[in-house]
This record gives C-alpha cells, sequence and structure tokens, in this order.
C-alpha cells in the first residue's frame, strides 16, 4: 500500500476497488476471483489496485481483515445476554451476507483447520473475557470461553448464507424473520445461559 497520503480521488479508487472486490471475494474466492474483472468494474486498472494493494492476496486480506472489524464493532458482544447477540449476528448476516461468504472462502482456501485467522490477527479477546466474566458472575454456564462462544456464533449462523440446510435472506417475509429470532433466542438462552 501507498506510504503517502491518498488524494480525495485515490481515496475514491480505493474504495471503488474495496467495494467490487467484496463482491468478486464473496461470489468467486480468492481462487476464482480475477483482477481483470475488479479493475474494469472499479474503473480502475491494475497498476492502481496494485500500489494500494500489493498483491490479490493484499486486496483479500484488507476486506476480509475489514469484515472481522465489522462484525465486532457492529455487533458487539454483551455476554450477560448471549442470546440477543446470536439474534444481531443473524440480522446481521442478513444485511451482509458476503461478510459471511468471505469468512467461508478464507476457511476453504487459506485455514482448513484450527482458528480462521492467525493468532496475531484474532480479534476475540474482549469476546472470551466478557464470557469469563458473564460466567464468574454465574449469568453464563461453566466452559471454555472460546467454546461458548463458537457455539452462539455456530447457531447464529444457522440460516446464514454458508448453511448447509438453508441459507435465508433479507427478502423473505419479516414474521419468517421473527420467528427465527424467538427459536435462535430461545436455544442459545437455553444452551448457555444459565438464568
Amino acid at each position: 500500500m501507498a506510504d503517502h497520503p491518498l488524494t480525495a480521488r485515490g481515496t475514491a479508487t480505493r474504495d471503488r476497488i474495496l467495494e467490487v472486490a467484496t463482491q468478486e471475494f464473496a461470489e468467486h474466492g480468492i481462487a476464482g476471483a480475477r483482477i481483470e474483472r475488479i479493475v474494469s468494474t472499479a474503473r480502475t486498472n491494475k497498476a492502481q489496485l496494485y500500489t494500494y494493494f500489493g498483491s490479490k492476496d493484499g486486496l483479500f486480506d484488507a476486506i476480509f481483515f475489514a469484515s472481522l472489524e465489522r462484525i465486532v464493532n457492529v455487533v458487539p458482544i454483551d455476554a450477560t445476554d448471549l442470546a440477543d447477540w446470536a439474534v444481531r449476528l443473524y440480522d446481521e448476516y442478513l444485511r451482509r451476507p458476503d461478510l459471511i461468504r468471505l469468512a467461508t472462502w478464507a476457511r476453504l482456501e487459506r485455514r482448513p483447520a484450527g482458528h480462521l485467522v492467525a493468532d496475531a490477527d484474532r480479534l476475540d479477546d474482549r469476546k472470551l473475557s466478557a464470557i469469563a466474566e458473564a460466567q464468574a458472575a454465574g449469568l453464563v454456564r461453566p466452559g471454555d470461553p472460546f467454546d461458548i462462544m463458537a457455539v452462539v456464533i455456530a447457531m447464529s449462523m444457522a440460516w446464514s448464507p454458508v448453511s448447509n440446510v438453508y441459507a435465508a435472506t433479507a427478502d423473505e417475509p419479516a414474521d419468517r424473520h421473527d420467528g427465527r429470532r424467538a427459536l435462535l433466542r430461545e436455544t442459545v438462552r437455553r444452551a448457555v445461559m444459565t438464568g
């Protein structure tokens, strides 16, 4: 990436690249994404893309890590109510199905086992601490905080774009989503909350 500040025009170009590339990677994966399609749709050129991101992998990394940060910031954990957190995650997956698809491509093409990202890039310290604090307060069942978090996230993804059973969309009737939210809330509450 460039070491000097971007101009307004450079920022606009970089943002267009990120927007187009997010959809390209979400749809085609890392191996299937094509730089030619990205630069054509973003109305730029390869040289510009490589100046900003260094490589195709660098571009994916920029998008992928921004998507992880988005989930953490847009859907912050409340370990005193993990059921509500699961429902808010469900809603975010409806708003931004591309984010889940990016994570799935990273799992399939980069890290088929273990944590989704390297330890240095993990963003779950705050979540794990919050769960441990809720456990100490008697609000969350005993167990490894990471495993509790993994179970809640997995339940929140039951109808996500990568579900092997059914992928929900925001276009479905509101009452269908309300029913799923109620089921998810109650299931998470019974599975991991103590009260």
